[in-house]
């Protein structure tokens, strides 16, 4: 499993403007790199999803995305207030945003759910305070 590449992008905080930047980004390089279509399409679902969860819940991140020639193992990291209840805020439908966050389309209670779904390798560690990491791997023969 050689590693062809690592990308790093800072994901601003209640920045919508720029929200999903470094998943089309990915998806781009993914697509040049001749990846399958069915992973390409699970990579940009599972990072656009924890890219707007740094920029709504998170206080922004940092996203890094190491890209391999069988897979991607994306981290997302940030300093955000943490989640209180990771069990609950697996369940689909759960969500703390505010209702200026659902006014704006987002907000759902789906985001973890979806980024659990797209992976093959699901990990979300949270201290409350601290900030919260996901590690997700999805590999391209699955």
């Amino acid at each position: 499993m050689a590693q062809v590449l690592t990308q790093k992008y800072v994901v601003g905080a209640d920045d919508f403007a720029a929200a999903g930047a470094a998943s089309a980004a990915v998806k781009k390089t993914l697509k040049q790199l001749s990846f399958p279509v069915d992973f390409i399409r699970r990579t940009s679902i599972a990072m656009y999803e924890g890219e707007i969860n740094m920029v709504i819940h998170g206080g922004g991140g940092i996203a890094s995305v190491e890209i391999y020639e069988d897979c991607v193992k994306i981290t997302l990291a940030d300093t955000g207030p943490g989640i209180p209840d990771i069990e609950q805020a697996m369940q689909e439908g759960f969500s703390t945003a505010t209702d200026s966050i659902r006014e704006l389309g987002f907000g759902a209670g789906m985001g973890l759910p979806n980024i659990k779904k797209q992976s093959d390798e699901f990990e979300i560690i949270s201290e409350i305070g601290k900030g919260t990491k996901l590690t997700i791997t999805l590999n391209a023969n699955s």
